[in-house]
This record gives C-alpha cells, sequence and structure tokens, in this order.
C-alpha cells in the first residue's frame, strides 16, 4: 500500500519528458523578455504562464474540461478573442492623421508586400498553401490578425505564429533601424515634412469606419470580422455617445480577453508538437517577411519622395506596417537622430494607421485565396 501511495506521488516527475522541461525552459525566457526585458508583457507572460501550465507532467488543465482547452475552444476555435481585441484596438486608434494626408494609404499597402513573397518562399520550402499564408501574415507585425488568420488555416501551427508575431512586435525598435539606414541616405532620412495642421471635421471622423467596412467588406468579404471589429472600436471613439462602452472596449474588455487569449495559445505550445524543425523554420520565415514589409514601404516611400521632387520623407514608409503606434515612434526616432528638429511622428503616424487597415485586408486576401480555411 505505501508502495502504490509512493508511486502516486511520482507520477508527475516519472512522466517528465525532455521536450516539457525544454519547454519550460522556453516559458521561463518569455517570463524574462516580459517581465525583465519588458517585451510585450500584456501577452507575453500569459503566453509563458499558458505553456508552463500546459507542459507540466499530467496537467490537469488539458483535456476535455482543462481550463486551458476551455478557453483556447471559447476563444480560438471561433476567432472570438482576437476579433473582440480588435475592437478595443479600434477604440484606441486614431485616424485623423491618414485623414488628413490620404496618400499614405499606399505606403500601407506597400508594407504587406512581404506577406506575399513570404507565402510564396514557404510554399518553395514544402508548406502547404494554408501553413504558407499563416506563415506569411507573421510579415503584418499584427497579433490579433496573425492568430485569426492561423487558427483558420493552420490552427496546428498557432503556437509558433503566435510567438514570433508578437516577439517581433516587440523588437520592432531593433530590427527596423537597421534596414532603415541600409536602403535610405542620410540626406532622405533628414527631409523635412511640414506638420499640417488641417482640420478633420467630426462628420467625417464618424463616416470613415462607416464606409471603409462597407467598401473593404463588400471587395474582400473574408475580411469582413476583421474590418468591421476594427471599425466598430473606432466608431464608438469618434461618435462619443458611448463613452463608457468606448473605456470599457479599450480598457477592461481587451485586458481580460489578452489574458485569455495568451493563456490559450501558451497551451498550444506543448514540447512534442512545437519542438520541431518547423518552429525554427517558422520563425526565420517571420523575421524575412518583417524585414522584406519594412524593405517594401520604404522603397514605395522613396518612389513617392522622388515624384514629390524630396517633399516626401522616404523613411515614414516603414511605418507602413501594422505594429501601431510603435513603427511610427521608431520612424521618428530614426528622424530625431539624423536631425534634432525633424519631426515626422504625425506623417508616420498616417502611414502606420495605413498599415492597420492594410494588414486587414491582407488577411482578408489570403482567406479568400485559401478559401476561408
Amino acid at each position: 500500500m505505501n508502495v502504490e501511495f509512493f508511486l502516486r506521488l511520482a507520477q508527475g516527475p516519472l512522466n517528465l519528458t525532455w521536450q516539457g522541461l525544454v519547454m519550460l525552459a522556453v516559458a521561463g525566457l518569455l517570463f524574462y523578455l516580459a517581465i525583465v526585458r519588458g517585451y510585450e508583457p500584456l501577452l507575453l507572460l500569459p503566453i509563458a504562464a499558458g505553456a508552463m501550465l500546459a507542459n507540466l507532467p499530467l496537467s490537469p488543465m488539458l483535456g476535455e474540461e482543462g481550463m486551458l482547452t476551455v478557453l483556447y475552444r471559447t476563444g480560438i476555435e471561433n476567432e472570438l478573442f482576437p476579433l473582440l481585441i480588435f475592437i478595443g484596438i479600434g477604440a484606441l486608434t486614431d485616424f485623423g492623421p491618414l485623414l488628413e494626408n490620404p496618400r499614405v494609404v499606399l505606403l500601407g499597402a506597400a508594407g504587406q508586400f512581404g506577406i506575399f513573397a513570404t507565402l510564396l518562399l514557404a510554399l518553395a520550402l514544402g508548406f502547404t498553401p494554408n501553413e504558407a499564408a499563416s506563415i506569411g501574415i507573421i510579415g503584418a507585425i499584427d497579433g490579433p490578425t496573425s492568430i485569426y488568420v492561423s487558427s483558420l488555416l493552420a490552427p496546428h501551427l498557432l503556437g509558433p505564429i503566435t510567438v514570433a508575431a508578437y516577439s517581433y512586435m516587440a523588437l520592432v525598435p531593433l530590427i527596423m533601424p537597421p534596414v532603415i539606414r541600409l536602403l535610405t541616405s542620410r540626406r532622405e532620412r533628414t527631409i523635412r515634412m511640414p506638420y499640417s495642421q488641417r482640420p478633420i471635421s467630426k462628420r467625417t471622423r464618424i463616416i470613415f469606419p462607416i464606409v471603409t467596412t462597407i467598401v473593404v467588406g463588400t471587395l474582400v468579404p473574408f475580411s469582413i470580422p476583421l474590418v468591421g471589429s476594427l471599425m466598430l472600436g473606432n466608431l464608438m471613439r469618434e461618435s462619443e455617445v458611448v463613452e463608457r462602452l468606448t473605456g470599457g472596449a479599450s480598457n477592461e474588455l481587451t485586458n481580460i480577453v489578452t489574458l485569455f487569449l495568451g493563456l490559450a495559445i501558451g497551451s498550444t505550445m506543448v514540447g512534442a508538437d512545437f519542438l520541431r524543425l518547423t518552429t525554427l523554420m517558422i520563425l526565420i520565415l517571420g523575421m524575412l517577411a518583417f524585414a522584406v514589409d519594412t524593405a517594401a514601404g520604404l522603397l514605395f516611400g522613396k518612389l513617392l519622395s522622388l515624384l514629390s521632387r524630396g517633399l516626401i520623407n522616404p523613411i515614414i514608409g516603414a511605418a507602413g506596417i501594422s505594429a501601431f503606434p510603435m513603427a511610427a515612434r521608431v520612424v521618428q526616432r530614426v528622424a530625431t537622430e539624423e536631425d534634432f528638429e525633424n519631426f515626422l511622428l504625425f506623417h508616420a503616424m498616417g502611414a502606420n494607421a495605413a498599415g492597420q487597415i492594410a494588414s486587414v485586408v491582407a488577411g482578408g486576401v489570403l482567406l479568400a485565396l485559401m478559401g476561408g480555411g
């Protein structure tokens, strides 16, 4: 009886695998990045906790009645969590800079080129079309979009794709500046753009999310959940008649859903499935997609600068990705390093907001190409 008792107590250590130990170390690394380094802590910390709980031996957090499994089924399998987060993002986003200078929407479109280039490369490396599309969307540097698309097209890759997407979001200040300096000259980086103060009426701000939803939803029906959620949050913000809902969406709702989302994503990082060559390839391809997106935005920015006879600083094109507002702040930091009095943040914010919309459209296009999963 005593032997049986001790065997039961030893079930945990006896079922501990090397994959589980490695994943516990990975969870520890994510904890370090979130707590010590401050890299996307709101999501990396819950992801690390979910990974830790999922890789403990005989964890009751998984399985039919496990909390992590319930969260996954509740918010990931039906795409609820990323869409709720998009409502919160919309409630926090000011599209004013984009409305003042609509030309920057072209920079947002150019900033998605890496998605499709990486998709083709992933296909060449042997990934299935659905897997390749899910890997390519990492280049948008938009966590909710990456989660939404991959949960529909390649749910078995959700863990590494999400970790890659949010890790590169956190590394935007480290990855973007070298690409900017490589592709632009100091003369280009010091181009000054006049600060625009053209007022945008409240009516225009209210009409914009409604028209954007109708136009984008009509042209790319698969993007309706993404663009509809984003623009609903923005409409609540700009209407100024539902301040309690706007505050709740941008604070309490987003915070709670982010916690649940992180735990659910972490639960997919089980050692036996996560520790594969595929995971390393996804991380490398995701980095490539990010770099190509940044480069494409810069090159298109150089074209606009040429066409405008030097009136547009091409480095704002680097902000055409969806990492809002971090990408715009990095562009401003690079500009300030070259010329302390060069203020590009407003223009970069316009390109960054355009990148948010463009990434949603790109996600819808990928879903349409792949038949929606």
